[in-house]
């Protein structure tokens, strides 16, 4: 295991008590939010750092004893008794710093856009795009976040041949950032009569929701387009051209929305677009920081297999860190919290394994 930067942690302690001594001497409303900010993010690292210098301080004392031969027996005994509870705590305070000190992505505290896509399996492939979306909204209600749908596309039977919506609130991209890839479900379908279990797949993306400070898009480098829009049943196609379909030509990207407002669907579609340039530029820097190294959880790969949710067995297998749970009827209603905190604890396992072939 890496040793702890004892300096860098002592530069944060120094700095978490600069901030408390300013926020208390009444600044300005603007500096006094900053710096509550800022307080806020070292709030959790200092007060373990003050835990961890506590143990070693009762550490260094219960050796003192035992090491004293004219030291009361019973004390010494008792010093005995604590010495390895108390080694055993530092031991695990010197993990938890570890892993607060460990590079922050600058994107994990953002909202995100999930986009969800049929993959091979026709009608079967947009129903099981349907029910991932479903997972997902129930697990981002169960914390708290808010899902807007931005545009959606129904599949002939029922569910999505692509959906793509927005999920609000704080550090949900941190949460949902290990999605990312083609999910496989293998299960009966209702319309196969012979009991066939059919494969197919949908992919997933998760994007970090990109605000304008993040990325620029020059006016000349986007083509905008208004269409008819075809509402449910036809019911709006006579009203008024509000479908808008936005071309960044730099890229190729595409982005389409088309609710009833055509300024909404621009903002709508704006969005999207900002998100995945964002996305592209995040993408493009970890290939080049990672050129010599391809984290197992974190490579991004939009074409991957990550996931398999086998209906008859009720088993779902992440394949990237091999761990199997037989709950897919809980997991489908929303409750994948083991999964993302055990991808979570991968990924962190794999920076500080190559924190530690650094130090």
């Amino acid at each position: 295991m890496a040793k702890l930067p004892i300096e860098k942690m002592r530069e944060l302690e120094r700095r978490y008590g600069e901030i408390e001594a300013r926020m208390s001497a009444g600044p300005a409303a603007d500096v006094y939010v900053k710096l509550a900010s800022e307080y806020s993010e070292l709030q959790p690292v200092v007060s373990k750092i003050r835990e961890y210098e506590k143990a070693q301080a009762e550490i260094a004392d219960l050796e003192a004893i035992l090491s004293d031969k004219t030291m009361d027996r019973d004390m010494r005994d008792l010093a005995e008794m604590e010495l390895p509870e108390v080694e055993a705590r530092l031991e695990s305070l010197e993990q938890e710093i570890q892993i607060l000190l460990l590079p922050k992505d600058a994107a994990d505290e953002k909202s995100a856009i999930l986009e969800i896509r049929a993959g091979t399996g026709g009608s079967e492939a947009a129903l099981f795009a349907g029910d991932l979306f479903r997972m997902y909204e129930r697990f981002a209600a169960a914390n708290g976040w808010k899902v807007e749908v931005l545009s959606a596309s129904e599949g002939d039977a029922g569910g999505y041949k692509e959906i793509i919506a927005t999920i609000s609130g704080k550090g949900v991209f941190s949460r949902l950032k290990f999605e990312s890839g083609v999910h496989r479900v293998q299960r009966v379908p209702e319309t196969e009569a012979s009991g066939r279990i059919h494969t197919s797949a949908a992919t997933v993306a998760v994007l970090p929701e990109a605000e304008e400070i993040d990325i620029d898009i020059r006016p000349e480098d986007i083509r905008i387009d208004t269409m008819r829009s075809s509402g449910a049943g036809g019911q709006h196609v006579n009203t008024t051209d509000s479908a808008v379909r936005v071309t960044h030509l730099p890229t190729g990207i595409i982005v389409t929305s088309s609710e009833k407002s055509q300024h909404q669907n621009r903002a709508k579609a704006m969005q999207v677009l900002r998100s995945r340039l964002y996305d592209i530029e995040r993408q493009k820097a970890e290939s080049e920081r990672s050129a010599d190294r391809k984290s197992q959880v974190g490579s991004g790969d939009r074409s991957e297999r990550i996931r398999t949710y086998n209906f008859p067995q009720g088993r779902v297998t992440d394949h990237r860190i091999n761990l199997t749970l037989y709950k897919l009827d809980r997991m489908m209603e929303g409750e994948i919290d083991e999964v993302v905190d055990a991808l979570r604890a991968d990924y962190q396992a794999g920076q500080l394994a190559q924190l530690g072939e650094q130090g």
